[in-house]
């Protein structure tokens, strides 16, 4: 869903529950916008769903430059 409203975008989503997230967004259309734009346009992406199936999600919200040298989300974990 976020790929399909950032087209572009590199995105890695992790949920230990499959209701608490972690996603790290890489995109250019980041470019410009503070942090709240940002996470507004990740939330706008998933919709109803925020509130309802995924009840937490914390979001990195980064320009490809901003995401160099960063270390990106750890691979999921099987409970």
């Amino acid at each position: 869903m976020i790929r399909a409203a950032l087209p572009g975008a590199e995105v890695a989503v992790v949920s230990d529950d499959q209701t608490h997230y972690a996603a790290r967004v890489v995109s250019e259309s980041f470019a410009g916008l503070r942090s709240l734009a940002r996470h507004q346009l990740v939330y706008r992406a998933l919709g109803e769903r925020v509130g309802r199936e995924i009840h937490a999600l914390s979001i990195e919200a980064l320009t490809p430059g901003e995401a160099t040298g960063r270390a990106a989300l750890p691979e999921p974990r099987l409970g």
